[in-house]
């Protein structure tokens, strides 16, 4: 069988890496996510593995945050099983497939028209799921999520990759369009965004960022009722004992240095 042949550029090319690292993972001795789903789109796809810079010990980073937001979400599906679902910037994750939501969950993955392209030649269809083709910053796609059902909202790896002016209005947009919802993402201050010219998957990609995020509450000021409920730095977000031993041990370092302990944060907001 022909492998699908990719070809992507700057923050686009990163999902490539996040793809090999949880497959990476997923054919570890003893896997963190477990993503076989990954693994098999991996197999079907043609690109240099080689070229995202993507380790072993770097994957592991990859899967335990990843596994934090699977987690996160499969609290509020639980509580909320009639829930639509907005997974931004989706990428090549395989989130839809390895959580297998109920039939009464709306999902829907949100990337640029050439990578929902990629998506539909290499994951299965399913139901009550819909993929859709679109910048996140585009406002027109929101109107096609459900208005009348609690809303997740997922943002991976996405919102340091837009400006912050757009990325304030994708917020309100989003958390304006239910009646009450949760949104779950991971984010860096100005220094960490700074700090990401020393991450080789990012520079190998010659991805720019540039929306950092220093106070988590800010945010809350973009609709009535927003608040931020959970906010984990990087350096100590759970499971982080799984990491290899050079890295625990940066990990621990850097929780004791305010400026880096800062730096990245995983985010949970309710309305």
């Amino acid at each position: 069988m022909a492998r699908e042949r990719i070809r992507l550029e700057r923050e686009k090319a990163t999902l490539l890496a996040t793809l090999h690292a949880r497959a990476l993972d997923a054919r570890a001795a003893a896997p963190i996510l477990g993503d076989t789903y990954a693994a098999d789109a991996v197999a079907r796809i043609d690109f240099d593995t080689r070229a995202t810079k993507m380790t072993p010990a770097l994957a592991r980073h990859v899967a335990i945050r990843a596994r934090l937001m699977d987690g996160w979400a499969a609290e509020f599906l639980a509580e909320h099983p009639d829930a639509a679902v907005a997974h931004l910037g989706c990428g090549l994750d395989t989130r839809v497939y390895r959580m297998d939501p109920p039939p009464t969950v709306e999902w829907f993955d949100v990337d640029y028209p050439e990578v929902i392209d990629i998506r539909r030649r290499i994951f299965p269809e399913r139901t009550h799921y819909t993929a859709i083709g679109s910048s996140v910053t585009e406002p027109g796609w929101v109107e096609r999520l459900p208005d009348d059902r609690p809303l997740l909202v997922i943002a991976e790896g996405l919102v340091y990759y837009l400006g912050e002016a757009d990325g304030r209005r994708l917020i309100a947009r989003l958390t304006g369009r239910a009646p009450s919802g949760e949104m779950i993402m991971d984010a860096l201050s100005r220094f960490g965004v700074r700090m990401q010219r020393f991450n080789k998957p990012v520079q190998a990609a010659k991805a720019v960022m540039g929306w950092g995020i220093d106070d988590p509450h800010e945010l809350e000021t973009l609709r009535p009722g927003l608040r931020c409920v959970t906010a984990v730095t990087a350096f100590r977000m759970p499971g982080r004992e799984l990491l290899t031993p050079p890295s625990r041990v940066t990990f621990r370092l850097f929780s004791h240095i305010p400026a880096l302990d800062r730096s990245a944060r995983f985010l949970r907001y309710r309305w």
